[in-house]
């Protein structure tokens, strides 16, 4: 892959302290489909994304993905290895992706010199640990439906005057996320686009109606 600009992709960081981390680590690319943390693996890196995408998963004893999060620039990921202990989510690059990978150690200086960033790093920890216990409850109590209904209203945004998906997610991505089989997600969209509540073109979802609480 060409050789990043490492100024221009650090400079586009939003945070100062995010901005300074990523200055003192180690600038790598990554193809597409790359898989740059193992679930299981222990390591003491964590990668800011300065360009592309990357998807959080983890892999069931049936080998089945139920993704966790997708994560673009100025995101991080890693931080929860940093304790010592094994990873606990695989990550895979979604598109080619550059990222500034720092150590334990550096961070912890980095911390010591810009004690906000702690705040910072506490505040992300606390809002994915929130997010995987929502995932957690929707799993245990809402079926296939109620989670796909709730993950498009998420995700969901108003674009001249309608409310559209902005990822272009396939059946098959769709369902590692609701934790389903993409064989339901494509019953499922079939009824809804029958229905009049969604309309699919070059995989981006709009929302014609508000999602029925129930399917």
């Amino acid at each position: 892959m060409p050789t990043p600009d490492r100024k221009a992709l650090i400079s586009a960081l939003a945070s100062p302290a995010l901005r300074e981390l990523a200055e003192r680590g180690r600038i790598q690319s990554f193809r597409k489909g790359v898989v740059i943390i193992q679930e299981g693996d222990y390591a003491d890196t964590l990668f800011v994304l300065l360009s592309g995408r990357v998807k959080v998963f983890a892999t069931g004893e049936n080998e089945r993905e139920l993704v966790i999060d997708t994560l673009g620039a100025g995101e991080y990921v890693g931080e929860m290895a940093l304790d010592g202990g094994p990873r606990s989510a695989s990550v895979i690059t979604l598109e080619p992706t550059v990222c500034s990978i720092v150590t334990r150690v550096t961070l912890r200086e980095h911390i010591v010199q810009n004690p906000e960033f702690a705040f910072d790093l506490l505040a992300k920890v606390i809002r994915r640990a929130r997010r995987a216990t929502m995932n957690l409850k929707n799993l245990a109590l809402l079926d296939v439906y109620g989670r796909v209904a709730r993950l498009l209203t998420q995700l969901a945004v108003e674009r001249d005057g309608r409310r559209q998906v902005p990822e272009r997610l396939t059946h098959q991505e769709i369902a590692e996320r609701v934790g389903a089989s993409r064989e339901m997600i494509s019953r499922l969209f079939k009824d809804l686009t029958r229905g009049g509540y969604i309309e699919v073109e070059n995989r981006l979802i709009t929302l014609k109606k508000p999602l029925p609480p129930a399917w």
